[in-house]
């Protein structure tokens, strides 16, 4: 039996298993893909506190080993349900069925698509969701990175040092990412910004050779002629695998507040995957310090 699950090794699962640890419960990771979340993929992070400028990859990677130092245990599995027994809960994967006494679901969220046609085909042949894994193969190339918030400004940063050119396409009239990375990026010669502009269609196959767009202002529609495109549109949650025991919004997040708070006694929400106006690294750290401390209070309440 063990104290608490923790679904997703993220920022917010990796910190809530610290903090849980630390309180003395025994705690279970389980995670789908890899383990460190997201923040993996940046190339470079200069607001996490206490440093300076790191990779993605430094945060996950120290954020694991102090998971493991501290004695939490890591697996590689999906959840598929989790299911309320009263004091016990169940935890389905396609291996197995994990019973707990606790969940924190920090599940993350993931690459928000175009959702035009042949999207997916094109992936690996002309489209990308992530620029650090993939920019390398489009050094002298022309490029564009779609989005105008702080993930694509900051993919632009990067590919704009090696590509021939980078064209920035905004749906809105204005950059919302971090000032200093607009500053950047309209200094460099080689790194065009298109506003209030959206992609209407993926050109090209079996390789893309370009996209179609269209000016939202005025009506206007034209091609431009590419080898790569960079997807940075946002964020999509996932979370069909807890609908039962967690509210979701519109939008597919866990209804929840910074309490970290769900509908079902004994389960918890963390990071990205919950209803929050503000999704960084430093919030998620902070919702798994908070949803690991409300689940010890929960577990010591507990009476068997």
């Amino acid at each position: 039996m063990i104290d608490i699950i923790i679904v997703g090794a993220g920022p917010a699962g990796l910190t809530a298993a610290v903090y849980a640890r630390r309180a003395g419960r025994s705690v279970l990771i389980l995670e789908r893909e890899s383990f460190g979340g997201q923040i993996v993929y940046s190339p470079k992070v200069e607001n996490f506190p206490g440093y300076l400028a790191l990779s993605g990859s430094e945060i996950g990677e120290k954020l694991v080993d102090q998971a493991i130092h501290h004695g939490a245990e890591l697996e590689l599995d999906e959840v598929t349900a989790i299911n309320d027994n009263g004091k016990i809960k169940s935890v389905v994967t396609p291996r197995t069925q994990y019973l707990c006494k606790s969940v924190i679901v920090a599940a993350g969220s993931r690459h928000r698509p175009l959702g035009l046609p042949r999207e997916d085909e094109l992936v690996g042949h002309g489209i990308s969701y992530c620029a650090l894994c993939d920019g390398d193969f489009y050094k002298d190339k022309d490029i564009a990175v779609i989005g105008g918030g702080n993930t694509a400004l900051q993919d632009a940063v990067l590919l704009s040092e090696t590509a021939k050119t980078v064209t920035i396409v905004q749906n809105l009239p204005k950059l919302t990412g971090e000032v200093s990375l607009a500053q950047i990026l309209k200094s460099r010669p080689n790194v065009k910004i298109i506003y209030n502009t959206v992609v209407t269609e993926l050109l090209g196959e079996p390789e893309l050779t370009g996209i179609g767009l269209k000016n939202t202002a005025t009506d206007e529609k034209f091609e431009l002629t590419l080898d790569g495109v960079f997807v940075a549109i946002g964020q999509m949650p996932d979370n069909k695998p807890f609908q039962d025991v967690c509210d979701l919004d519109k939008g597919g997040f866990i209804a929840s507040d910074e309490a970290c708070l769900t509908k079902t006694p004994g389960v918890f929400v963390a990071g990205d995957c919950r209803t929050k106006g503000v999704r960084q690294v430093a919030t998620a750290v902070g919702d798994g310090a908070t949803a690991a401390l409300a689940a010890c209070r929960y577990l010591n309440s507990l009476t068997f």
